[in-house]
């Protein structure tokens, strides 16, 4: 069958218009957006990041109140609605999480159909921009653990951390343990020894985790020792033996980090695209404090220095 040559120029005429009006109606829901889940009187920090796939198909990733950034293959919208699914990642039930929400006056709003059945409310706002100091001034040194007790430092939960012989010490798997200050721009020096099969994290401004564990000969890995919890991979593994301390000294400015563990840098100057899972809030625009995990395995800190920018030269 032939084509007139008035046809085909018709044709490929509203191709190339209909793309821009796909690009121009789902431009204003891609990006990325913190999130707030109101389950069981608790406002849970959750992000999702929207972005275009060719023309119209929108995809993203999805970061509940713990476990890693989850890969959403499809998201499907209807004008200002849309919604969403994902399969569970390490949640106790078998069913998908359901998402639907609209775009309101440029904020998100709507509900999450848990694992179990259950139905809860969520808004959402667009993440801030973070400025970077390209020349930061930095501020005096000061020391986070004085070595004697836990002055300066709150447990989320029933404390079980304790100082023994100068080290701030979490014999069993509890609450996690945070700064009583805040902070914006910093260095962070932190000194860490845990058991084989140890698992921790130092997570800056209360959001982003670092993660500390005993992967020692492992292939690096966004999940592993050094890395940003599911989002940014070291460039090699420098994880020691159980039982050996160690160290990261770790630079954030805006959302951007570089992570040197063990002398070496594994992470340089990466963004993070957004809160990790078992952030304590989703506030990213805002100073947050420093948070030591220890709801997972015993773990010991010392030597934990924070060196805060004070502005730009």
């Amino acid at each position: 069958m032939q084509i007139s040559s008035r046809l085909l120029f018709l044709f490929i005429t509203l191709s190339f218009s209909i793309a821009p009006v796909f690009a121009q109606k789902n431009s204003q829901l891609t990006g990325r957006w913190d999130l707030k889940i109101e389950k069981d009187g608790i406002k849970l920090p959750s992000w999702l990041e929207v972005r275009k796939s060719g023309h119209q198909t929108l995809t993203g990733r999805f970061v509940y109140a713990f476990g890693s950034a989850r890969p959403v293959a499809h998201i499907e919208q209807r004008g200002n609605h849309f919604n969403f699914s994902i399969p569970v990642q390490w949640e106790a039930e078998t069913g998908k999480m359901e998402f639907k929400g609209a775009m309101i006056d440029g904020r998100l709003e709507g509900k999450m159909v848990y694992a179990d059945g259950k139905v809860y409310n969520w808004t959402g706002v667009r993440q801030p921009e973070m400025p970077y100091h390209e020349n930061p001034i930095w501020g005096a040194p000061t020391k986070l653990f004085n070595r004697q007790d836990l002055t300066g430092w709150t447990a989320t939960g029933k404390n079980q951390w304790m100082v023994e012989n100068g080290i701030l010490t979490s014999k069993t798997s509890g609450a996690n343990l945070v700064t009583e200050q805040k902070f914006t721009d910093f260095k962070l020096h932190v000194e860490f020894r845990y058991p084989k099969a140890g698992n921790s994290g130092v997570y800056l401004r209360g959001r982003y985790e670092v993660q500390v564990a005993d992967n020692q000969g492992a292939a690096p890995s966004d999940i592993k020792f050094g890395g940003i919890y599911g989002f940014l991979e070291p460039n090699q593994m420098m994880a020691k033996a159980p039982g050996e301390w160690q160290a990261f000294d770790i630079t954030l400015i805006g959302n951007r980090v570089t992570v040197v563990a063990n002398g070496k840098t594994i992470i340089s100057d990466q963004t993070i695209p957004g809160i990790t899972g078992g952030a304590l809030d989703s506030n990213e625009g805002e100073p947050g404090p420093i948070m030591l995990q220890g709801d997972h395995s015993p773990v010991e800190y010392r030597n934990i220095v924070i060196t805060p920018v004070m502005g730009e030269g």
